[in-house]
């Protein structure tokens, strides 16, 4: 199979913003975009059935108007559909594994729902082995804000203990695709001795920074010289991780966040994940990682 990028669809808004986000994608990346939409009442395909009559029409009419409508966009993108008889955390999960990326549609504070997709559960986030895109319906509308360093670029939640190769890889190659900034941003919690009556430490603030610049320039060193294009930016924030990450992505183009792996039956997404998928309203990328 050639590489391909998967979209859930479920005739939503959200579905179809990240049906035009995954197009824009796979355009740049020189990839086969696949329509994906699955419903566990899909009957047997017919061989000729009025329309009137075929059980799988509305299905069918899904993906039909959004290929119709991405191929109108993107005349030279290979696009193919994809009907699966199968509940959607299956069918997705099974696709994440056969594609290099898969899409879907996000309200925010809940995962899409439907009638015919089903609920998308974190749990497709939580176990798949590919990185997952959750775009809103906005996204489509988005303007940058001008007051945002990240103004339509790349923003990138990093760690500082354990491996984020996986991570940064992501999020340094699409920053070179799309030839934009990439902001890389990580959060750390003030200790509570650092609190004095007039507010806080500015000692201990100093220390913490410097440390953390320690640390922060050896992990992007080898990902700066790999992307040698891509302008870069390191900050720093002190209200917490989750809160640092969120309000760091106000305007981006794309805010990456990681997901360590686990294996069943315990899957399961971070604090900073989780704020990312409920509170960024840029398209968020979730990437699994060692």
């Amino acid at each position: 199979m050639e590489p391909v990028i998967t979209v859930g669809l479920d005739g939503s808004a959200e579905s179809l913003a990240a049906a035009h986000w995954a197009a824009d994608a796979a355009e740049r990346g020189k990839l086969v975009l696949r329509l994906l939409h699955a419903w566990p009442q899909l009957a047997p395909e017919p061989t000729r059935v009025p329309a009137e009559i075929d059980q799988n029409y509305w299905a069918k009419q899904i993906v039909q108007k959004a290929r119709e409508e991405l191929q109108a966009r993107h005349p030279g993108l290979t696009i193919v559909g994809n009907l699966v008889a199968d509940d959607a955390d299956r069918a997705l999960l099974q696709a994440a594994s056969e594609s290099q990326m898969l899409v879907v549609g996000s309200r925010g504070l809940a995962l899409v729902e439907s009638y015919f997709l089903g609920d998308i559960s974190m749990s497709v986030v939580a176990r798949a082995e590919q990185p997952v895109v959750l775009v809103r319906a906005e996204a489509r509308q988005q303007a940058p804000s001008p007051a945002s360093g990240a103004a339509g670029g790349v923003v990138v939640a990093l760690k500082l203990h354990g491996p984020s190769d996986e991570l940064l890889e992501f999020a340094f190659r699409t920053a070179a695709e799309r030839g934009v900034p990439l902001q890389a941003v990580h959060g750390a919690n003030v200790p509570l001795f650092a609190y004095v009556p007039w507010g806080v430490d500015h000692n201990v603030i100093e220390a913490i920074t410097q440390d953390t610049q320690k640390r922060l320039s050896p992990a992007l060193r080898p990902w700066r010289e790999k992307f040698p294009g891509v302008t870069v930016t390191d900050s720093l924030g002190f209200e917490g991780a989750s809160r640092a990450v969120v309000q760091a992505a106000q305007g981006a183009g794309l805010l990456v966040v990681g997901r360590r792996r686990h294996r069943p039956p315990l899957p399961r997404l971070g604090p900073v994940t989780q704020a990312a998928i409920h509170h960024a309203r840029c398209p968020v990328a979730v990437v699994p990682h060692e």
